[in-house]
């Protein structure tokens, strides 16, 4: 971590707890500055209320005052990414012409690593996750930002000649000035989040803010399967290197025949991969365009490739008993996520699927139900409804409805049959009934633990 100064005796607002909140606030104290942490929630956790205790982070808590700024002099806000800047208290910093900056720039700012950067509208996590694992050796590689892991953290260990592998979701990258990845990756970028962003044309623009630092040192490496992709990879000055699952571009990373290549060398199968589906297939080949970037050696791409089991909540195998297969896709929280789980199966599947209502249109799934062998569809939540007429009119046999995702784990299982798949991806985000995606996941996984222990296992 560089040893700057420019913090020093500043007065710094932290906009938001949580992880990466608490994070920030703590290395902003490491470096000399005056530190007040803001959120609306007022009942924290003691184990974080207890550190900022420890390191004089003064709290405000239960709301976000109107005075805030003035009455702590603060010169310099570090946001937690998902607070839009409708905020009166960032609508209110602007007017003032206050600075503000998203937790992962200031450990930009700090960090004396290789940045590389991921965003996408899905399969980030898993690309960072591949990408890190192929990376890291003599020289470590850490993955950080949304994958779960604040970044102002992991750069406080990552050292000269290490890389810090950064997942940047949109929110994220809205507020970038100085943030600037040596390699920037684009796994797709569908309609996401327009609730927060507006409109779409606002939501890409911010997930191209990860290469508009990039000078013609740098890469960006970016999906070449939709022409709309290939015309925002003009806007970088980089090189960029495409990865193509339909071989569009061989100048990068592509399938052909079966076979995973990155420019004429192929690297392995793609049937040996260790988990299934073509969104998978893609997200190999943008860490494979990384690792061969950065010079891994193919056999440890293979290695990493053909062993990796997939990241928790992404079409995550939890396991099989009596002839089931189960899969956790919770982190499906749009149709794009789910459209691509259904065709990673072709064995009779039983789908669990619902959430919060955003709005979306679901007959966007019928094709998908169709053409993959879906049997049962069980519904829960705010979109259940929809879900419902959806799946008659895709002619689904069998159509229920539940309360929660345990309770439709149970009738799964009673309605399956060996070799059948079960199958969690809502096409929906969770805070009709979970707090994150992560709850209504391991929900997911605790009832698939409850029913193995009770029928036994073969």
């Amino acid at each position: 971590m560089k040893d700057l100064t420019d913090f020093k005796n500043k007065n710094v607002l932290v906009l938001g707890m949580a992880k990466s909140g608490v994070s920030a606030a703590l290395l902003l104290r490491k470096l000399g500055a005056n530190v007040t942490i803001n959120d609306l929630k007022a009942e924290q956790p003691e184990e974080l209320t207890g550190n900022l205790k420890k390191h004089q982070v003064k709290m405000i808590l239960g709301s976000h005052p109107e005075d805030i700024l003035s009455a702590n002099q603060i010169s310099l806000i570090v946001k937690n990414p998902g607070i839009p800047y409708t905020n009166p208290v960032l609508v209110n910093a602007k007017k003032n012409q206050v600075k503000i900056i998203s937790e992962p720039e200031l450990a930009y700012l700090v960090m004396d690593s290789e940045l590389i950067g991921v965003t996408g509208s899905n399969g980030k996590t898993t690309v960072t996750t591949l990408i890190q694992m192929m990376l890291d050796g003599e020289q470590k590689a850490y993955a950080a930002g949304n994958i779960g892991i604040p970044a102002t953290t992991v750069v406080q260990k990552a050292l000269k000649g290490d890389r810090v592998v950064m997942e940047l979701s949109s929110f994220m990258l809205a507020g970038i000035d100085q943030l600037h990845p040596h390699i920037a990756v684009v796994n797709n970028i569908f309609s996401n989040h327009l609730d927060w962003h507006k409109t779409r044309e606002n939501y890409v623009n911010d997930k191209m803010n990860i290469t508009k630092n990039q000078t013609v040192n740098d890469y960006f490496v970016i999906n070449w399967d939709n022409p709309e992709w290939q015309n925002l990879a003009k806007r970088s000055k980089a090189t960029v290197v495409p990865f193509s699952r339909k071989g569009l571009s061989k100048k990068g990373a592509y399938e052909q025949e079966g076979g995973l290549y990155f420019q004429s060398e192929l690297i392995m199968k793609a049937k040996d991969m260790g988990i299934p589906g073509e969104q998978n297939i893609e997200n190999a080949l943008a860490a494979i365009a990384v690792a061969k970037i950065e010079g891994v050696d193919s056999a440890h791409i293979k290695q990493v490739l053909s062993t990796f089991g997939g990241v928790k909540h992404r079409i995550q195998y939890v396991k099989s008993f009596n002839g089931r297969q189960f899969y956790n896709d919770s982190k499906a929280t749009d149709i794009e996520a789910t459209q691509v789980a259904l065709k990673a199966f072709n064995k009779p599947l039983i789908l669990i699927a619902g959430g919060l209502d955003r709005g979306d249109d679901y007959d966007r799934l019928i094709p998908y139900l169709q053409s993959s062998n879906v049997k049962e569809i069980i519904v829960n939540g705010q979109t259940s409804e929809k879900l419902k007429v959806m799946a008659r009119k895709a002619e689904i046999p069998v159509i229920k409805e539940s309360s929660r995702v345990g309770e439709s784990v149970k009738i799964a299982y009673a309605d399956s049959a060996k070799g059948d798949v079960i199958l969690l991806s809502p096409a929906a985000a969770s805070w009709d009934q979970y707090k994150t995606f992560e709850d209504r996941g391991d929900e997911f996984i605790d009832a698939v633990k409850k029913i193995s222990e009770e029928n036994g296992r073969l």
